[in-house]
Order: structure tokens, then sequence, then C-alpha cells
């Protein structure tokens, strides 16, 4: 308990520590913070969490991996001299797989056709959102990308908007505080990856870069805070809705 609860401090003071290096534009000290950061809440969530969903867990993991990736590609500073940037697939393919498992996470656990059923005018307007949404963030990359690159990044574009989709149709379907976390933390990421994109390709102003870390560190935590709880038991929700109805 003691353990966790150093853990829990130790990764919040590690979060600020990332936001203030970043803010000073020290980008290779704010990666190694921000992978040492993320690991340590893999461990925390390890050591805290008594009902650990596999899913998350191999999230979070993926997520730690693709960070120290990140972060040994920017300390070594290794130029291959190769036509083909491998280092950047690695590490966009990993951020992928990683935001996969979290979407897996929520379709398992997710009535999808009951939810469907439930909301179909909102899942409908969902599928048309998203659809504008990755088309046009994506065409930003357009001209900056090779065919290959501009590929990925419409994938990774792809796979966020189908988490944050599916995060907004559980909660709508669920109601209750651990889809409501999921939700926030996935429209957290969703910023930030916008965000980031703006940095990269847009406009290179230290700001975007520091907001961008910011939605990362706030989606990190209402991540951790769905896991500590659990969803609430839908079939006595329902009970007591037809119960109300009777009435």
């Amino acid at each position: 308990m003691q353990l966790g609860k150093f853990l829990g401090v130790l990764v919040l003071a590690l979060s600020v520590f990332f936001l203030g290096l970043q803010f000073k534009g020290l980008e290779v000290a704010a990666a190694g913070i921000r992978a040492l950061a993320v690991s340590l809440l893999t461990v925390l969530y390890i050591i805290r969490v008594k009902k650990k969903h596999p899913l998350f867990l191999i999230f979070l993991l993926v997520f730690s991996v693709a960070e120290i990736f990140n972060y040994f590609t920017w300390a070594i500073n290794i130029d291959p001299n190769y036509d083909i940037d491998y280092f950047y697939y690695v590490g966009n393919i990993l951020y992928i797989l990683s935001y996969m498992f979290l979407f897996l996470r929520i379709v398992v656990s997710l009535d999808i056709k009951a939810a469907i059923i439930k909301f179909p005018l909102q899942t409908g307007l969902l599928a048309i959102f998203g659809v504008f949404f990755v088309y046009f963030v994506s065409d930003t990359t357009r001209n900056e990308l090779d065919y290959y690159q501009h590929y990925l990044e419409f994938t990774y574009n792809a796979v966020v908007m189908l988490l944050l989709a599916f995060a907004l149709l559980n909660y709508m379907y669920r109601d209750d505080k651990k889809a409501m976390n999921l939700l926030i933390g996935s429209i957290c990421i969703m910023f930030s990856e916008v965000i980031q994109l703006a940095y990269f390709y847009i406009a290179d102003f230290n700001i975007l870069n520091v907001i961008c870390s910011l939605f990362l560190v706030l989606a990190f935590f209402f991540f951790y805070i769905q896991s500590c709880s659990e969803h609430r038991e839908m079939i006595n929700y329902q009970v007591k809705e037809a119960h109300i109805e009777d009435v």
C-alpha cells in the first residue's frame, strides 16, 4: 500500500516536471521523463488495481514500450542514412497498437448491437463525423509526408477516432462514472493528437506542444481513474427503468 501511494505521488510529480520541461523546450529530457512516468503508471496499475483488465494492461504496456522507444530515438539521435525512416514507422505502429488495445477494451464490454438500436441517430452522426474528421485531419499531412507515411497517419487518426466514437457510444449506453472517465480520457487523447499534428505540420509554436502534452497527462489521469472503478450493472438498471415506467 505504501509503495502504491509513493508511486502515485511520484507519477504526479513526474507529470508536472514533464510539462515544465516541455514549456522550456527541452524535448529530449521531456521525452525521457514522459517514458518514465508512463512506465511507472503501468507499475502502479499492476500494484494498486485489484481487478485488472488484460486489454487495458496491454494498452499500458505497449504505450510504455512506444514511449521508451521514442525517447531512445531522441536521445541516441541515430542517423541510419536509409531512404525509409524505420524509426518513424515502428514508433507510430506501436502507438496505433496501444490505442487498438484500448479500443478493444471498450468494445469487449459493450453490447454494440443493443447500443446502436438504442441510439441509431447518434450512431449515424458519429459515423459521419468520424469520416470527415479522419479525412480532414489526415489531409493536413498530405503535402508533408510520402504516400506510405500519409497512409500510416490516416490509419493512426482512424484508430483515434474509433476510440473516441466507441467511448462516446459506451458512455451513452452505460451512463456511469467509469464510462464517463473513459470518454473524457479518449477526448483528451484526440485533442492531444490533433494539436500534435498542428505542432508538427502547421505551426511550430512550443505552446502547442505544451497543450498537447497537458491533454496527454489528463488522458492518462482519467484512464487510471476509470480502471479503479466498475461499470454499473446494466440488468439492475434496466429493471429499475421498467419499474418506473410501470408506476
